[in-house]
């Protein structure tokens, strides 16, 4: 299979798992888990700005889902816009300590050091 059948495919496969997503929530518009899917969905195949529009709502309809913080300071990293991404990621700390979620604040801290380190 040639590289570009399988970029294709993922694409392909991923535009499926969207369509279940949103069906999914046109029922539960506030169901977390579907709402994170998508935003994961988007950002996999470099939908940048529709994945940072579903985390943005998952977090204002749930605060404490620290890893949508985690996961929008990534996209925003990889889009290249640093200074939104080290905002998220103060901002997933403060949820990580508000929910003690120690795993999640270490992650974090580690990803805001690794930004911090001049090239």
């Amino acid at each position: 299979m040639m590289e570009s059948e399988k970029v294709g495919r993922r694409i392909g496969s991923s535009m499926d798992k969207v369509g279940s997503l949103k069906a999914i929530l046109e029922q539960d518009p506030k169901n977390a888990f579907a709402r994170y899917g998508l935003a994961m969905e988007y950002a996999g195949v470099g939908e940048t700005e529709a994945a940072l529009a579903e985390f943005a709502r998952l977090l204002a309809d749930h605060p404490d889902y620290t890893a949508g913080y985690f996961m929008a300071a990534q996209a925003l990293a990889k889009a290249g816009r640093a200074a939104e991404a080290k905002q998220k990621l103060v901002d997933g700390m403060s949820c990580a300590r508000r929910t003690g979620n120690q795993h999640a604040l270490r992650e974090m801290q580690a990803m805001l050091e690794e930004m911090e380190i001049p090239e």
